[in-house]
């Protein structure tokens, strides 16, 4: 192995939660690894996307800015006006570029994270963090990769026999592809009920869902309903349970393309089919549906493979968190993750890791209940 290069902290990821992890390393005083490796404290940001931008580069193109939940600013910098039809693939990148170009974050792209171990001789306490362009070694890890990069796809009988085309949400590019076709939609999430009502235009659609999808009334609160969720998961992590999808603790809201869909007749669920066939799905009743291609519109899981070496999960499966700290390792955080999911919840995780971490660097020590 080649011989690290140093920083006091890594930082895995350069989407939201990772440009605010950046800046607010960058308040505190922590100069670019990229420069000044030689300070004193130093940090860099690992980004395996070729662009700025996270996960949004990689968006469908017929999700339109006008279409998103709201996304909060970056710290340091407000939005600029947006045009509702433009894609968010290219709207919102063009977005986190002008902040890289005011703050000039210390960042290396493309990298990608491979694993992160305890160094060999730990007496430092020191991590690697090992890449496609050399190791790295750091005090402590800021893990900002969201979700995008693990998407959920079941095992089902006989998926392998299917003659159509399968895919997953991550790689649906337009409705226009499945114009004419008989389209199957399995997923309950709110990118399920948006593909279903685009392709619901052009193809003849089917939408399965394990359970009965649970529709909630009324206009979304961020002040009841938005901490009332956060709360729960906050709740979730802290305990040490793996957490769901957020639809799993709020529920669907009723859209404009829920209602769209509603309007046409597209949105008529259908249980799960028991297994796939050549042709098609066969039934919870027995019966065969034939169709063309199956979307698998079942959302993504947290990123976390290359964490593995650290052994962070319990025996079920998830991670016990204190704020955005591993409970027990005050070297680990992870931000845009459980409760700092959203937009701003991943800003504000972003300024409590940098702050507890330099209290860490300090001290030796990081208290428990830091607050997201």
């Amino acid at each position: 192995m080649s011989t690290p290069r140093t920083a006091s902290v890594v930082v895995v990821g350069a989407g939201q939660a990772g440009l605010s992890a950046a800046f607010h390393l960058q308040r505190a005083g922590f100069a670019s690894a990229l420069t000044s490796p030689t300070a004193a404290r130093s940090y860099v940001v690992l980004d395996a996307n070729p662009a700025p931008g996270g996960a949004w580069q990689h968006r469908w193109a017929s999700l339109t800015v006008g279409s998103l939940n709201r996304i909060f600013d970056l710290p340091g910098l407000a939005q600029p006006e947006m045009d509702a039809q433009e894609a968010s693939s290219t709207a919102v990148p063009r977005y986190f570029a002008d902040f890289e170009d005011r703050y000039d974050p210390a960042i290396l792209r493309p990298v990608r994270v491979l694993s992160v171990d305890y160094a060999d001789d730990d007496e430092q306490g020191e991590l690697i963090v090992a890449t496609d362009r050399g190791p790295w070694r750091a005090h402590a890890i800021i893990n900002a990769t969201g979700t995008w990069g693990n998407p959920v796809r079941p095992s089902y009988p006989g998926a392998e026999t299917f003659r159509g085309r399968q895919l997953h949400t991550r790689e649906y590019g337009r409705l226009e592809d499945f114009a004419g076709q008989r389209v199957a939609i399995v997923g309950g999430g709110i990118s399920a009920v948006q593909q279903l009502e685009e392709i619901s235009r052009v193809a003849e659609t089917h939408w399965y869902t394990r359970r009965e999808p649970v529709f909630i009334e009324g206009e979304f609160d961020p002040e009841t309903t938005g901490r009332s969720t956060i709360d729960k998961v906050t709740a979730d992590v802290e305990a040490g349970r793996p957490t769901g999808s957020v639809v799993g603790y709020t529920g669907l809201g009723w859209s404009p393309a829920a209602r769209r869909a509603r309007d046409r007749g597209a949105l008529v669920r259908r249980p799960m089919f028991t297994r796939v066939e050549p042709d098609g799905v066969r039934e919870a009743d027995g019966s065969l549906t034939p169709v063309d291609a199956i979307l698998w519109a079942t959302g993504f899981r947290a990123d976390l493979s290359h964490l593995d070496p650290l052994y962070l999960r319990n025996e079920l499966g998830g991670i016990t968190m204190r704020g955005t700290q591993v409970a027990g390792e005050p070297r680990v955080h992870l931000i845009g993750f459980g409760p700092s999911q959203s937009t701003v919840g991943a800003n504000r995780a972003g300024r409590a890791a940098v702050a507890s971490l330099v209290r860490y660097l300090d001290e030796g020590a990081v208290e428990d209940d830091i607050a997201v």
